[in-house]
């Protein structure tokens, strides 16, 4: 039997009637069986979060279920991006080997943080999927772990976007946890991921010659502030003008190949530089030896990349197409960045055309040559084929 998945969503005020509306929306799609669910709910919601899961469980009595508060909603090619929202993606996934997970970090007074919840990565199936609350959560711990003892597993979510003052905002089966990450193991059902980090590359390709930390003292043997000036004297000035709002370089994670495209690099803003010393900071540990390229964001590169990302992934899935999505978007993205309603959630729908649930997130999670990283301003898909 194929999988069979389905997308609700209301942006109802009233928090019983959103997702009573959603997730019944979501049951007559995916049938009488439903593997796994996941809910996100607006702010607002999250107040009356024992009878929104009360409602969701009663109409879809789903075998597993995570769910998180979101600042915006997105669902059935629309984006709720304000106010109250409400969406349910519900999944009928036969054969598929489902377990959910609660992760905390505990800090003892003599020791490092220590995680809980993960006793072996070989424990996370084939895939995961991940909901984390940025405040009591180190997201990026947990995927270091995973990519030393698991490479190649894919993690894919984003962080909790939305919290009610005295209210938790994750959820895991039957409960609603205030601390920590909920996620959901995957086996013997494919899970496909995309990634589109929303930025262009542009000018050369350039080697770190001399770096430590996060900091990059040398490009090609030359002051790094020194190369990336005469690399950008070389660009278009309509790309000049972006490179000068906000630099951005693009690590290649694996070379292990003889060109790199859009999709290879690793993209890091620039937070910093020493004109002294002529090195610059980036938002990533770097290494001697690692090719580094230019990249700039705006709205129309992040619109190209995106659907360069969905051409990709289409044509990977091939005739039998895609049975469903989730989408994990930033919150800076949507009509800030697009300057249209809905940017995301139709071009992934049009390009899929599958029931695609998810939410804005404070960080989305995805991986990019083999490894998982925690990105900003990313759209990260963990999509679902149809039979094959």
């Amino acid at each position: 039997m194929s999988a069979r998945i389905a997308v609700g969503i209301s942006d109802a005020p009233d928090p019983l009637e959103a997702f009573a509306e959603a997730a019944a929306a979501a049951r007559r799609g995916v049938g009488p069986s439903c593997d796994l669910c996941l809910l996100f709910a607006g702010a607002s919601h999250l107040g009356h979060a024992e009878q929104v899961l009360g409602v969701v469980r009663s109409e879809l009595e789903p075998a597993h279920l995570i769910g998180c508060g979101a600042g915006g909603v997105v669902g059935a090619g629309r984006e709720i991006e304000d106010g109250p929202g409400a969406v349910v993606w519900a999944a009928s996934l036969p054969g598929a080997e489902i377990e959910t997970h609660h992760f905390r970090v505990e800090r003892e007074l003599d020791g490092p943080p220590r995680l809980v919840g993960l006793d072996r990565a070989d424990d996370l199936g084939e895939a995961l999927i991940l909901l984390a609350d940025p405040y009591t959560f180190a997201a990026e711990a947990l995927l270091r772990r995973v990519n030393a003892e698991r490479p190649g597993l894919p993690v894919l979510g984003g962080l909790a976007s939305a919290a009610a003052t005295g209210s938790a905002s994750l959820f895991r089966d039957g409960q609603i946890l205030d601390e920590g990450a909920v996620g959901c193991s995957l086996a013997g059902v494919e899970v496909l991921s995309c990634v589109s980090q929303g930025a262009a590359p542009v000018g050369p390709e350039m080697t770190i010659t001399a770096a430590h930390d996060n900091v990059i003292e040398e490009l090609a043997s030359v002051p790094a502030i020194e190369r990336l000036r005469g690399a950008i004297a070389t660009l278009a000035p309509a790309e000049q003008e972006l490179a000068s709002g906000g630099l951005m370089l693009g690590l290649v994670i694996d070379e292990n190949q003889p060109d790199y495209e859009r999709g290879d690099f690793l993209v890091r803003p620039v937070i910093g530089a020493d004109p002294d010393a002529g090195s610059v900071v980036i938002g990533e540990r770097v290494r001697i030896g690692q090719t580094v390229r230019m990249h700039v964001r705006d709205g129309a590169s992040a619109d190209e990349d995106l659907r360069q990302a969905l051409r990709a992934q289409s044509a990977a899935l091939g005739d039998a197409g895609a049975a469903g999505a989730l989408l994990f978007t930033c919150n800076g993205r949507g009509a800030h960045m697009f300057a249209v309603p809905d940017h995301d959630a139709t071009a992934v729908s049009d390009a899929l055309g599958a029931a695609v649930g998810g939410f804005f997130c404070a960080g989305e999670i995805g991986p990019v040559g083999g490894r998982n990283f925690l990105h900003g301003f990313t759209a990260t898909m963990a999509v679902f084929p149809a039979e094959r």
